[in-house]
């Protein structure tokens, strides 16, 4: 069995969240190996390592896939609106995000996991923040307050 360990950035924000730069090929099948439904991914096609047959290498592992191109330089709200829609849809599976780094997944995956989960401040938010020197536009987005988003971040129901 590989290991994920070694794929880039490697956080396990959640039991049922990892999070990660771009994984290569064989990587891609470790994720299936280690126990997870679906693969998001926010890089660009374009972005450092992007791999062009990603969806269909991460569907031959028998794993769902979703690209949710997001621009590094220009992240929007309707962007984290697709990205909770499509977080939400996957509760109860395992999925693995990644982006080139693990720096836009961390901002995205820290709304999902505070406003949509309930999380507090400190259980939300990766460890990858604390590397990132955040830019004007980042540090805006992470201040994006469920009232800003929107109904898709609102918390889940209770089971």
């Amino acid at each position: 069995m590989r290991s994920i360990d070694s794929i880039l950035n490697f956080v396990q924000l959640a039991p049922d969240i990892g999070t990660s730069g771009q994984p290569d090929a064989s990587q891609l099948a470790a994720i299936r190996e280690a126990g997870y439904d679906a693969v998001v991914n926010l890089a660009l096609t374009t972005s450092d390592n992007a791999i062009d047959e990603e969806g269909s290498i991460v569907a031959g592992c028998g794993m769902r896939y979703v690209h949710i191109p997001v621009d590094f330089e220009n992240p929007t709200v309707d962007d984290l609106r697709t990205y909770l829609s499509i977080m939400r849809a996957f509760e109860g599976k395992r999925v693995w995000v990644h982006c080139a780094v693990n720096a836009r997944v961390s901002a995205f995956t820290y709304h999902y996991l505070k406003h949509v989960r309930g999380l507090d401040d400190s259980a939300a938010r990766s460890p990858i923040l604390d590397k990132w020197e955040m830019n004007d536009t980042w540090r805006s987005f992470m201040a994006l307050r469920p009232e800003d988003i929107g109904p898709a971040a609102s918390p889940l129901p209770d089971p």
